[in-house]
């Protein structure tokens, strides 16, 4: 294992620029895991950084020996590099749920297997265990997830009561909302609710020096 800190962008800066390839590694599902596979594109000297969503993005066409080479140095570590195609799927399945959950106004009442299907065009079992082997959790959970950080961002920016925020996720009720957002964060949508309070002192007092 390298004893460098993790790089997150790699050595190159890639603002503007659009990947060339972008691919997910099986069982990268923990910090460690995602130092192991920096070393392994380092050593390549690969052009590469980390999506928000820790896929490998490549700024530069690979070649198959380098492709093989970078699978070989993962593999030495159990790490299993995911084909094009099937990193095309996991990505879609990704930008669907996120699209679905923070861009629109309300949730669809289909169900997230539909929609997957729809967008990403497959929901076989298969792709499914891909998915939680690639993320290291189920989709199920990644969605649950997607839709606590929504009402994270409903608590801070639209005031909004824990009510309308359960209608617009398609929570049965505010109460389970409650429970699943505790079990989640750790923490109650109130202290959220103090958290815009204080963030907007903080902004006033910058703006108005004068009235400390």
């Amino acid at each position: 294992m390298t004893d460098s800190k993790l790089n997150i962008n790699s050595s190159n800066n890639h603002k503007d620029k659009e990947a060339f390839k972008k691919l997910y590694v099986k069982y990268m599902v923990c910090l460690r895991d995602k130092m192991i596979v920096q070393s392994v594109l380092e050593k390549q000297e690969l052009n590469y950084k980390f999506s928000v969503h820790d896929a490998i993005e490549l700024y530069e066409e690979i070649t198959k020996v380098q492709y093989h080479e970078l699978k070989r140095g993962l593999s030495k570590s159990g790490l299993i590099l995911i084909d094009e195609k099937e990193s095309m799927l996991i990505d879609r399945i990704i930008n669907t749920i996120i699209e679905v959950i923070h861009y629109t106004d309300a949730l669809p009442k289909l169900n997230f297997t539909d929609i997957i299907s729809e967008h990403a065009g497959s929901k076989s079992e298969s792709l499914l265990k891909i998915f939680s082997d690639v993320k290291g959790m189920s989709i199920l959970q990644f969605i649950v997830i997607q839709k606590i950080e929504r009402a994270k961002e409903l608590l801070l920016y639209d005031d909004m009561p824990l009510l309308e925020i359960a209608e617009i996720l398609h929570y049965k009720n505010e109460h389970y909302m409650l429970a699943q957002f505790k079990k989640v964060t750790g923490l109650s949508p109130t202290y959220f609710k103090r958290l815009k309070n204080e963030r907007m002192k903080i902004a006033e007092q910058r703006l108005n020096p004068k009235s400390r």
